[in-house]
């Protein structure tokens, strides 16, 4: 069997953390076994379903790299294969007409839950041997139902939840088809799993009770079943459905808040899988390593400090040119100005280490970019009589000294040294003058990076 997974978002809002989640285990599943990954938009709430919001779900997918093999497929171009199939189970009496109105179905649910029962439709115009159906009425467009049996159970083995059991009493004659001839959900699902020869459907389990209705259908059909598993939600670090204030927002929100996308899929792929204590591994590791039976059946907690540590992680890993690709816009838009300036991958190379994101990054390294501003307080702070004659002894020794990192620590030790101070005395006052902070990378580095013209230039402007 060649493994065929398919993800299948509805184009009704962005692309959320636990729909990214989904996508990526569809696609590792697919890749450990060198099936195909179909990509598939199910768009035929119309109202809805937004041309922005495709985009979206495209975007993100292309933003984490879950590259699809077939696809995108679009429900909506797929009406008249929809229609062949509503009809070929019309012909075979797997389906039939109903004329009820909208407003006759809601009295009969009523009826029932007045008398306790679970509301449902009641069969009106479900045809069975020796049943005299209504007579047709004039003007009324029917609905296509699906004739689900009336006995037995549907039970499927559930590669994340176990056995499930849902018995075909509770389920109704479900609409596969509209007034207007268009397809509803259900139906639609168990007709492109069927024609795309999905074998395994692995999705939220808000779907849980959707996967009977769609077994049925698919069994009417003739169909194979696919392996279905259901993942449980993600919620927020209070044990709370995952909401805006969690963090649930768009996927793309995350590279604009400067999340690398190697480190959320390493943090998405723990969220409800394991591989031992590994808490950090490549994509091609985690394609190796993963399977159906680690898969967990209790609901994961979306924890953002451990997204910050785990982008930590990435960006020290990440090469110096390709941090300055990413984190140049945002030192544009901040006023930044290069000319003249430390190289900026050079500059990102120092600063990495204690940043969680681009965006922290790129608020670091603007100190390298900008006029200092010190504040006045501090400068008289810190800029006393004893500190102003090793400022002019540092100044005078800069203008000769060879300028790297391990020369520049020499001279500052003998600037010390000859002045009777320690480190901080005359170092903090240094970072104001530079950078206009007191808090930087060690001032040796901070000093090599600047270079000796901008350095003696702004020692001797404090001066």
């Amino acid at each position: 069997m060649t493994v065929r997974t398919r993800f299948a978002p509805s184009p009704t809002g962005y692309l959320h953390l636990g729909g990214a989640r989904t996508a990526l285990y569809s696609w590792a599943y697919a890749r450990h076994f060198g099936g195909t990954f179909i990509l598939r938009i199910e768009d035929t709430d119309l109202e809805r379903s937004t041309p922005e919001a495709v985009q979206a779900i495209l975007d993100g997918m292309k933003w984490l790299g879950l590259d699809h093999d077939e696809g995108p497929f679009y429900q909506m171009q797929r009406m008249d294969r929809y229609r062949e199939v509503v009809k070929g189970m019309l012909d075979a009496g797997t389906a039939y007409l109903c004329y009820c109105s909208p407003d006759e179905v809601e009295a009969m649910r009523e009826r029932m839950r007045a008398a306790g029962d679970k509301p449902r439709y009641d069969g009106t115009w479900r045809p069975e041997a020796g049943k005299t159906l209504p007579a047709v009425p004039e003007g009324v467009k029917p609905v296509v139902r699906f004739k689900n049996p009336l006995d037995g159970e549907v039970t499927w083995t559930d590669v994340v939840k176990g056995p499930i059991t849902i018995g075909n009493k509770e389920l109704d004659d479900l609409v596969i088809a509209r007034p207007d001839g268009t397809p509803t959900y259900n139906f639609c699902v168990a007709v492109d799993d069927w024609d795309m020869k999905i074998t395994h459907v692995l999705r939220g389990d808000d779907h849980v009770n959707n996967t009977p209705r769609q077994i049925n259908i698919l069994r009417a059909l003739g169909a194979e079943l696919p392996q279905y598993g259901h993942l449980p939600m993600i919620l927020g670090a209070d044990g709370q459905k995952l909401s805006k204030r969690h963090g649930a927002v768009s996927v793309m929100e995350y590279p604009e808040q400067g999340y690398l996308p190697e480190a959320m899929l390493n943090y998405l792929a723990r969220l409800g899988w394991s591989h031992g204590d590994d808490e950090i591994f490549s994509m091609e590791q985690f394609t190796e390593w993963f399977n159906l039976e680690h898969l967990t059946a209790s609901a994961a907690q979306f924890n953002p400090e451990k997204l910050g540590w785990l982008n930590n992680h990435y960006i020290k890993q990440t090469d110096n040119e390709r941090l300055a690709q990413l984190a140049q816009p945002k030192l544009e838009r901040d006023g930044a100005r290069f000319d003249g300036a430390p190289a900026l991958p050079t500059v990102l190379g120092l600063m990495k280490e204690r940043v969680n994101t681009i965006n922290e990054l790129a608020d670091a390294a603007m100190l390298f970019y900008r006029d200092p501003q010190p504040d006045p307080e501090l400068l008289a702070l810190h800029l006393t009589d004893a500190v102003r004659a090793a400022l002019t002894t540092f100044a005078e020794r800069s203008a000769t000294v060879e300028w790297n990192k391990a020369a520049l620590a020499a001279m500052l030790k003998e600037v010390l040294a000859a002045h009777s101070l320690k480190m901080p005395q005359l170092a903090m006052p240094l970072r104001l003058l530079l950078t206009g902070q007191l808090q930087t990378p060690a001032i040796d580095a901070v000093l090599e990076l600047f270079g000796r013209d901008v350095v003696l230039a702004r020692v001797q402007k404090g001066l």
